[in-house]
């Protein structure tokens, strides 16, 4: 018996209408808070009406928010009490219970996710794991703004998308900027938000990011 391969997926082309739709009204009914939006600026706007000025915010390392302009807004602007810098000015050597604790549980986490799909579930793949926590649930808040290309049908092409696509766009990244190559070292998936108002997803429009 034979079998058909599964045809390659696009993993850059931005989902349709409805694909965004039916992944928004996925999380909706898992417990996110979702709103469509149509692009970058709209993102960046909604994110500021969305964090209490002086709050501790953490910017997940993303080339989502870096390309959107809403990294600098958030660790340039002196609106908030920005945890990325802090991070950044530690020793690692000496420092590195403190990098941790900073990172694991500030009030509000924005980052993004390397997959969305249309069933309900974010898919975030990490090389050092610093991000996670707060997403997972260590943080008060979070709020990930994610293009349209990474809306999928399914878990399974999720986890394709991330090997396939975004691991050696990410590896191109870490060798240009630190001389090694990235990996999946840590996986999370997000099936559901228990506590109402928690997570947010800025689905837009657009394609950005990997």
């Amino acid at each position: 018996m034979t079998t058909t391969p599964t045809p390659a997926a696009d993993f850059t082309a931005p989902a349709s209408a409805a694909s965004l739709e039916r992944a928004a009204a996925a999380l909706t009914a898992h417990g996110f808070t979702v709103e469509i939006l149509d692009g970058t600026a709209a993102a960046r706007t909604r994110v500021a009406e969305l964090l209490p000025e002086g709050a501790s915010v953490f910017t997940g390392a993303s080339e989502t928010l870096r390309l959107s302009g809403i990294e600098e807004d958030i660790n340039g602007s002196g609106r908030y009490d920005a945890v990325r810098p802090r991070i950044l000015a530690l020793d690692r050597a000496t420092g590195g219970d403190e990098i941790r604790r900073l990172g694991a549980s500030p009030d509000v986490v924005v980052g993004s996710v390397h997959a969305v799909t249309e069933r309900g579930s974010l898919v975030i793949a990490s090389g050092s794991g610093s991000q996670l926590p707060g997403y997972a649930g260590g943080a008060g808040r979070a709020i990930w703004v994610v293009g349209a290309q990474k809306v999928v049908p399914d878990l399974d092409t999720a986890l394709r998308r991330v090997h396939e696509h975004c691991l050696p766009l990410e590896t191109a990244r870490t060798m240009k900027a630190h001389g090694w190559p990235s990996a999946v070292s840590r996986l999370l998936v997000l099936n559901a938000e228990y506590l109402p108002g928690r997570g947010t997803v800025l689905l837009l429009r657009e394609a950005v990011g990997f």
